[in-house]
């Protein structure tokens, strides 16, 4: 098998470490193969893949979908990021806790964050390109976010000497209480 897979404290989500071929000219990595990751029982379809491009400091998230939720299959190709995923799955015992990986264009690690998790990243790098494959198309009427410092989630952001660089959308998303009680109940 070409990818090293290991659990997260959180049922479903995986860090994936693919084989990477490396010698003077450079290096050569599978970021995906349907028959490596359906052996390690990540067996999905994916229909869209993402690419951004954001500067140190920059946190973009966290986001969902409401009734088309997307499994993320992401990696930072340059730079270094912070990787999150918080537990918004009703009847999961860890609803409303999180996990995070760093995720490195230098490891060439991914995360596999499927349907039913909200996500978000920080970037810890002075630039850092990331790219994540979708398992459903990306609809603007269905998205929904978390607000990135909700004190009931408490992610542990790294103190990186200034504050995160917001989206206006992101800086005002609801809390996770509200989440649950506008939408989370389904």
């Amino acid at each position: 098998m070409a990818i090293t897979v290991t659990p997260c404290p959180i049922e479903g989500l995986l860090e994936i470490q693919p084989t990477v071929f490396g010698d003077a000219r450079g290096y050569f990595l599978e970021t995906w193969s349907e028959r490596d990751f359906q052996k390690a029982g990540v067996d999905v379809r994916f229909v869209q893949d993402n690419e951004s491009r954001s500067r140190r400091g920059v946190l973009r998230g966290l986001h969902f979908q409401k009734e088309r939720p997307q499994g993320k299959l992401v990696r930072c190709v340059e730079g270094e990021v912070f990787d999150v995923a918080v537990d918004l799955r009703p009847n999961s015992p860890t609803r409303g806790k999180w996990h995070a990986v760093v995720l490195s264009g230098l490891r060439h690690n991914l995360f596999w964050v499927p349907p039913g998790f909200a996500h978000g990243f920080l970037v810890m790098s002075e630039n850092a390109t990331f790219a994540y494959k979708c398992t459903d198309f990306y609809c603007p009427e269905d998205e929904g976010g978390i607000l990135w410092n909700d004190p009931e989630i408490g992610v542990a952001w790294p103190d990186l000497g200034m504050e995160p660089l917001l989206s206006a959308k992101d800086s005002r998303q609801q809390s996770f209480r509200d989440y649950v009680l506008r939408e989370g109940a389904r």
